[in-house]
């Protein structure tokens, strides 16, 4: 049986009630929450904002930012290493020739 555990997460002052699959789940959800806060804090001690909207926006660009950096990153290794894959297996060939 997947019984959901129901959660509240504090985002930004507002309170959000969540349905979630696991205690691991949970530990994730907390630890994101935490840091869109500290991100939260960070904005509105740095910048002069007003409107909370402009903080969360701001919150949002940054992480789907790293998260495009991230991707981009992934790409390039995949690349590298199917490269150096592709050299061992010409190395191979030419061997068992």
């Amino acid at each position: 049986m997947n019984e959901k555990l129901k959660i509240k997460i504090s985002i930004g002052g507002r309170v959000y009630p969540l349905s979630i699959n696991s205690a691991t789940e949970e530990e994730g959800m907390r630890k994101a929450a935490n840091k869109i806060n500290a991100l939260i804090n960070k904005f509105e001690k740095n910048y002069a904002v007003s409107d909370k909207q402009d903080v969360l926006a701001m919150c949002a660009l940054q992480f789907a930012s790293q998260a495009e950096i991230h991707d981009i990153n992934n790409d390039e290794n995949i690349k590298k290493a199917t490269q150096k894959l592709n050299v061992i297996n010409t190395k191979i060939d030419a061997h068992l020739e």
